[in-house]
């Protein structure tokens, strides 16, 4: 069984902002705990005992670290059969995520068949199964594939009847796209993967840096006739990219997952909240009363974080509310995600949106189809419609917004 992974997890994320302005997209919080963690906890459990992160940038880099340390309180904290050791890449200058992956083998001298995992995928697969699929297809690359409605934004696979990849293409105009086979970025690299690296025809990537995975490593391994196999990946992916995958991945998430797998414990059949202490469970028992009583309105599924407080009156459907959270009277989340340490006011209708940390919102206040950022204040009265508001930012009293974004002048340098 292969035992290490790595993950590269670099660059600005632009396509998710405004969540990422001043957050690595691996904390971005997802069921009230950071997307990363997602991925360390199903390679853990799937038996990887070393997770490598090829960390770019100072917020990645600080935030992470700080957050992760070394790994070994997850043992703990989940029940994990085994420690996990998280490691970071020193401070070399990747420019793709290949290069990420490379120095990060070569710096620690992994000689040894690895996974690899992109930093804001959130995945449910058999590990176990991909890897025997990589050692009977004596592959020197095996490749996660999933079929997909819409290639855009994609790598995309043609395959023979073996699942050796023929031809790829990284994000093509969906008319020529070979095949609905997505890419999801889930890898298993042979021990010699990187020896490639010496052949005269790589000299130009290797020195010119051009190794991203989707457009330079895998379109020119197949050129160059290795055997590079696809695996029918079963299960859940998402590419949490941007706030629209971002909320559909929560959606989906929040409809699938037992309440264990969210770390949760039923109230209702379909509400779950999490939090293990005395005050949780008197917190539930409240919960619950307000359901039974009418004061509190449910439809589809819910998840509540710890030490919230709803007021009566207000609706929930399809939501996520993280922890810390106050939601005021009469007011309805649907189909949102509420992040931890909200304030909101009375008559206060979130829907199709993601609220992020720390945000205070005023009364009778309409958010539709939008993204808001960390620590932003919309004053009463406000009406948004598909509207991004950048971290910090003010709202002011009565303003009415639509397809438009409030943001500072620059972005602060990651």
């Amino acid at each position: 069984m292969i035992r290490k992974a790595v993950i590269p997890i670099g660059g600005e994320a632009t396509r998710l902002r405004p969540l990422t302005i001043e957050t690595s997209k691996g904390l971005v919080r997802l069921l009230n705990k950071p997307i990363l963690e997602h991925s360390i906890l199903n390679l853990a459990r799937d038996g990887i005992e070393e997770i490598y992160l090829g960390v770019k940038g100072y917020v990645n880099y600080t935030s992470l670290f700080d957050y992760f340390r070394e790994g070994y309180w997850l043992r703990k904290k989940y029940g994990l059969e085994k420690e996990v050791r998280i490691r970071y890449m020193p401070r070399y200058e990747s420019t793709t995520n290949g290069d990420a992956v490379w120095y990060t083998m070569r710096y620690y001298g992994i000689d040894e068949p690895v996974v690899v995992v992109q930093g804001d995928n959130i995945y449910q697969m058999d590990l176990e199964e991909m890897v025997e699929w990589h050692r009977r297809k004596n592959a020197f690359m095996t490749i996660a594939l999933q079929p997909v409605e819409d290639v855009t934004g994609f790598g995309v696979a043609k395959v023979d009847d073996g699942y050796r990849i023929e031809y790829f293409v990284e994000k093509p105009a969906p008319s020529e796209a070979p095949s609905n086979l997505a890419n999801t970025g889930i890898y298993i690299l042979s021990e010699n993967f990187w020896d490639f690296l010496d052949e005269p025809w790589a000299k130009e990537m290797k020195d010119k840096k051009k190794l991203d995975f989707g457009s330079d490593i895998i379109p020119a391994l197949i050129e160059h006739g290795y055997d590079l196999y696809g695996y029918p990946m079963d299960g859940y992916w998402f590419d949490v990219g941007s706030p629209e995958r971002y909320l559909n991945a929560a959606m989906y998430l929040l409809r699938n997952l037992s309440p264990g797998d969210m770390d949760a414990f039923e109230v209702t059949k379909d509400v779950h909240m999490q939090g293990r202490s005395e005050m949780s469970e008197n917190l539930r028992r409240l919960i619950r009363d307000m359901i039974k009583r009418g004061e509190l309105l449910v439809k589809g599924r819910v998840l509540l974080g710890r030490h919230i407080s709803i007021g009566k009156g207000t609706a929930l459907e399809d939501a996520v509310v993280d922890n810390y959270s106050i939601i005021g009277r009469n007011s309805e989340v649907l189909h949102s995600v509420v992040m931890d340490r909200v304030k909101m006011g009375s008559n206060v209708r979130v829907m199709n949106s993601i609220v992020s940390r720390h945000v205070e919102i005023g009364d009778n206040v309409r958010i539709v189809n939008s993204v808001i950022g960390d620590n932003a204040v919309v004053s009463n009265n406000v009406r948004m419609y598909n509207v991004k508001i950048w971290p910090h930012e003010f709202v002011e009293k009565g303003a009415t917004l639509e397809h438009y974004t409030v943001r500072s002048t620059s972005a602060p340098k990651r």
